[in-house]
């Protein structure tokens, strides 16, 4: 593919300088499924034309060829932390206890950039892991320009039960930083939410279950009321939360309080997948994140048979599948490296997801899911123009999104390849 000449078209309109493109792919995926013969109009930061070429409006735009490639929107990241990088690299204790915050907040800047330039246009980030409100400081620098990223959709510290989260280890003596923001009780619980919304928490992540059981095994925390308490108080503020939980019973609970996605769901049964579906509360698997944590512990994917955590992840990731419950794509990328996102992708299909479908979820099921759908996730007149280019056609072979030539954010361009 001969390089792309990417050259805005300048017109003076009433509102100022207006760049239009016109982007001519060889097929187009509009958040729900491939359409041939299209082109995308882009007009400043907006999608001014999406359809059939022959419907096209006059206009003046530069057109941009992209021979070979799918166009699509962005892809929309579910469950990402962008302070941490991967435990391989550096425990998730020593990030919390010995990386200083400035480190962690540049680390952050080269994570989301690496996002940015692997498709994902949005991302949100479920919870700093003992940074504090320093996400809200990288979502902030990206709107100023101060750096390149996604979209940022962000939570602050996480809220946990008291004595239920790490770092951990330590004589009673020994206070040490959490990688989560303790809260119990009525009154804790209203103060901590309300804190965090003030703090800039786009929506609240609360902890369910956490492996604080007898024996170290996964066990619910926080009760249902205490749950549906911290909805009720996010909710008067025009938030949602979300729930991490990985045992049914942490499921049920966060289902029945009223939280919008939940989290992981190792342990998911086929009565708490339907439980979900009937309220309404979609899925997010994280399959990347076990798999990469398996292989850290000395599992040789593909050599070694899998370990039980695998079977496991795939039992209930099948029995979420057949539930219809609305799945979420988000890996819990920083777990892995950040820039290989699509890795969740690939294992949604490999568990038993159809790549068409796949899509969707990545791009409008997510935008639905996080109340987005009027912004981002389709490919339509009025939408932001945060669009992709990627070689090939991910309907039919989900890891072409790893090939991905043209990044678009708002209008601007911020990657061409040929």
């Amino acid at each position: 593919m001969r390089t792309l000449q990417l050259i805005a078209l300048f017109a003076v309109t009433s509102h100022g300088l207006l760049a239009q493109y016109l982007l001519k792919p060889d097929r187009i995926f509009d958040g729900y499924q491939m359409r041939t013969g299209w082109v995308v109009l882009v007009e400043n930061n907006r999608i001014g034309y999406a359809g059939s070429i022959s419907g096209l409006p006059v206009n003046s735009a530069e057109e941009i060829q992209l021979p070979g490639t799918s166009l699509m929107p962005g892809l929309i990241e579910g469950h990402s932390h962008i302070l941490l990088h991967p435990y391989n690299e550096t425990s998730w204790n020593d990030q919390v206890l010995k990386e200083t915050p400035a480190e962690r907040a540049i680390r952050a800047a080269n994570h989301v950039k690496a996002s940015l330039m692997a498709g994902i246009t949005t991302m949100r980030d479920l919870g700093s892991e003992g940074a504090g409100y320093l996400d809200v400081g990288v979502k902030q620098s990206i709107e100023k320009g101060v750096i390149t990223g996604p979209r940022l959709l962000v939570a602050g510290p996480a809220i946990v039960a008291t004595g239920s989260y790490g770092p951990k280890g330590f004589h009673d003596g020994v206070e040490v930083p959490l990688g989560a923001e303790e809260a119990d009780g009525q009154d804790d619980l209203i103060r901590v939410v309300r804190d965090q919304i003030g703090k800039g928490a786009d929506f609240i992540k609360i902890y369910a279950d956490y492996r604080w059981g007898p024996n170290g095994e996964a066990r619910p925390t926080f009760t249902q009321d205490e749950m549906a308490l911290m909805v009720k108080v996010a909710e008067s503020s025009g938030r949602y939360v979300v729930a991490h939980a990985s045992t049914a019973e942490g499921m049920r609970r966060a289902t029945l309080a009223g939280v919008e996605t939940i989290e992981h769901g190792d342990e998911g049964t086929k009565e708490v997948f339907n439980l979900m579906k009937e309220n309404n509360v979609a899925f997010c698997p994280t399959l990347a994140a076990g798999d990469a944590i398996m292989q850290y512990r000395g599992w040789e994917k593909g050599s070694e048979p899998e370990p039980e955590r695998i079977t496991a992840k795939k039992r209930s990731f099948k029995l979420a599948l057949e539930s219809g419950v609305k799945i979420c794509f988000g890996g819990d990328v920083g777990v892995y490296p950040h820039g290989d996102n699509v890795r969740e992708l690939e294992m949604m299909v490999d568990y038993g997801m159809k790549p068409l479908e796949v899509l969707q979820a990545a791009t409008s099921g997510n935008a639905e899911i996080f109340h987005l759908e009027n912004k981002v996730g389709a490919t339509r007149a009025g939408m932001l123009a945060d669009l992709i280019a990627v070689e090939g056609d991910p309907s039919k072979d989900i890891s072409d999104l790893r090939k991905v030539k043209l990044v678009m954010k708002g209008g601007v361009i911020y990657k061409n390849q040929d």
